[in-house]
């Protein structure tokens, strides 16, 4: 997976995390989820523990955006076949699909082809009727995937929002909470366009505790924010946003335009959402691998959220105190995180949040027998073509001038130049951060 891997395995412990990193992330593949969560028994669909007449239906539709929307879709096919009679799926990992049209678009600042992308899926979402079943995809990346910016707002718009917003270090939540309100297509429009047809949303998570109406900006699920709750992010950080949304948000809030649909809208009735993976899957699996290889495992949480370097600290005294205490695990052990973290950026620079975790991580590192690796699951973090990084403590020979570096969000280079970087490209799934850290007694 990791195209670099042999160069990064230099030792046992650095070993075991690629291994970890890999197993976690295949784990969460849309093939491997779809052959264990779905299946088609004489004409019946089953979805986890759900099952699905699918005589009852004259068409079966499929439909959605996101990451790993693509290799969603290709599962789908292998599984349902010709019983998927249209469909249309947008993403930044493009396959090639028989039944479904794949549109590639750009992640994570949207573009034209996503616009139009989403236009034509709203299309057939509003042809659909009361014999149709639609399979709606919510992965990661959606939000970004599938714009459709409502009213009179352009996409230039949408474009200055969501960079101002991760720039500002927003949380997800809150970048969600505005992308909804500018949004024809988020914050459970879609399953109201697609209203009166059977809607089931297969959810793949990149959301800390599984907030449906986050996942992708929740297309198929009920929203409870506002119009003002999208002000009050802006306000919160200061932002100033283009005037258009401005007005937008503004006759939103007097009653301009509608509300996102909530929990009692009768178009919710039809709507049944699977969450299928999340960070949970990529961690149980990486455990597994761990005590495959004789190590005590411990999973310390899949909602760690925060800034970055400042999560790397925590990892790091956690790793100092089981070396020094034998507690709150006793080595040789792996030590698992996921969640989303995040960077407020001040700098002009190039990386990550996994970047800025790894290297932080590395600069606070003084003892032998600590390996880390960090990657987004989805294989590319922050602006770069790399997924994270892995570090010890011997990785940096100019510390001052990786700290700097750290200071300027600019930490790609130190990562790069250290030959510490993990790449592997698009990985087909998306569901957040995954950590590893490995503690071994010298």
């Amino acid at each position: 997976m990791f195209a670099n891997r042999a160069a990064l395995a230099a030792t046992s412990e650095h070993k075991l995390v690629l291994d970890c990193l890999e197993a976690g992330i295949r784990a969460a593949h849309p093939q491997s989820v779809i052959e264990r969560t779905v299946s088609v028994v004489d004409n019946t669909l089953h979805v986890g523990e759900r099952e699905y007449d699918l005589d009852d239906y004259d068409r079966l539709l499929v439909l959605g955006g996101g990451n790993a929307a693509g290799h969603v879709a290709a599962a789908l096919e292998t599984c349902l076949s010709d019983r998927i009679d249209d469909g249309l799926v947008v993403t930044d990992d493009p396959v090639s699909l028989s039944r479904v049209s794949c549109v590639e678009g750009s992640h994570p600042i949207p573009d034209a082809s996503a616009v139009s992308g989403t236009a034509e899926l709203l299309e057939l979402a509003s042809d659909a009727t009361t014999d149709d079943l639609v399979l709606s995809i919510v992965t990661g990346g959606g939000s970004a995937l599938l714009p459709a910016p409502a009213g009179t707002l352009t996409l230039s718009d949408v474009q200055a929002v969501t960079e101002t917003l991760l720039r500002a270090g927003a949380t997800i939540g809150e970048i969600n909470t505005v992308r909804k309100h500018l949004s024809a297509i988020k914050g459970g429009r879609l399953a109201v366009a697609a209203s009166p047809a059977d809607v089931i949303g297969l959810v793949f998570s990149d959301v800390v505790g599984n907030d449906l109406g986050a996942v992708a900006s929740g297309p198929v699920s009920p929203d409870p924010t506002t119009y003002s709750d999208a002000q009050a992010v802006f306000d919160r950080y200061n932002i100033e946003p283009p005037e258009p949304v401005v007005r937008h948000l503004k006759d939103g809030f007097q009653g301009g335009h509608p509300e996102t649909p909530t929990e009692d809208h009768p178009a919710f009735a039809s709507v049944d959402v699977h969450v299928l993976a999340d960070n949970g899957t990529a961690l149980e699996s990486a455990a597994e691998v761990a005590h495959e290889h004789g190590y005590e495992s411990m999973i310390l949480s899949s909602h760690v959220r925060g800034e970055a370097s400042e999560i790397a600290k925590v990892h790091v005294g956690l790793a100092e105190e089981a070396l020094a205490a034998k507690r709150p695990v006793e080595p040789p052990a792996v030590v698992l995180s996921g969640g989303e973290a995040t960077v407020t950026v001040s700098g002009d620079g190039h990386g990550g949040p996994n970047q800025e975790f790894a290297l932080s991580a590395a600069l606070e590192l003084d003892a032998a027998g600590v390996v880390v690796g960090a990657v987004d699951t989805d294989g590319i973090d922050g602006n770069t073509d790399a997924a994270g990084a892995l570090v010890d403590a011997e990785l940096l020979d100019d510390q001052e001038s990786a700290q700097a570096g750290l200071a300027q969000n600019d930490v790609y280079p130190h990562l790069e130049a250290a030959e510490a970087l993990l790449r592997s490209g698009p990985t087909g799934t998306n569901v957040n951060d995954l950590r590893v850290m490995v503690i071994t007694l010298t």
